[in-house]
């Protein structure tokens, strides 16, 4: 018996990129992951429906900055988001964002009224609307008496 010729794989010279289906949902994938392994900060692509949602989190304090910066080819903008913690003892620190849910998803829409929306977590948490006068949180729309696309939870 002869030996088999193995057949030589032609490397990739292109650059690929990837399709995001969801951004909103891999920029709060991206926190909820950083949070779980202790990073400091945590670094995602720029949109302005994500900066939105980021100065929403930092006017409720949880997170602690966000910081626009642009990529090492000068061309994409991303945002640097530094994560808070709350320190319990000298060698313990937990994260101030527990858990965070999309509710509003690209195959299904959810959409709320000004009564629709509900306290999250017995108030301790947040809601993010996008409302028509732009995102904001769900106790925010509700006393100014708008509605909009309830786009995720945070506790």
């Amino acid at each position: 018996m002869k030996p088999r010729k193995r057949k030589k794989l032609k490397q990739l010279t292109k650059l690929t990129y990837t399709y995001m289906l969801d951004p909103i949902a891999d920029m709060l994938t991206r926190i909820r992951n950083a949070q779980r392994a202790g990073h400091k900060t945590v670094v995602v692509p720029s949109s302005k429906l994500k900066i939105a949602i980021a100065q929403t989190l930092l006017s409720r304090g949880f997170i602690e900055g966000i910081e626009k910066k642009l990529d090492e080819t000068g061309k994409k903008e991303s945002i640097e988001i530094a994560l808070k913690y709350i320190e319990k003892s000298l060698l313990r620190r937990d994260p101030a964002i527990i858990g965070l849910r999309r509710i509003s998803k690209e195959g299904c829409r959810v959409y709320a009224k000004k009564g629709e929306i509900r306290k999250v977590k017995n108030g301790y948490g947040l809601a993010i609307v996008s409302t028509s006068k732009g995102v904001m949180s769900g106790e925010e729309a509700y006393y100014k008496g708008l509605g909009g696309e309830y786009i995720c939870e945070v506790w």
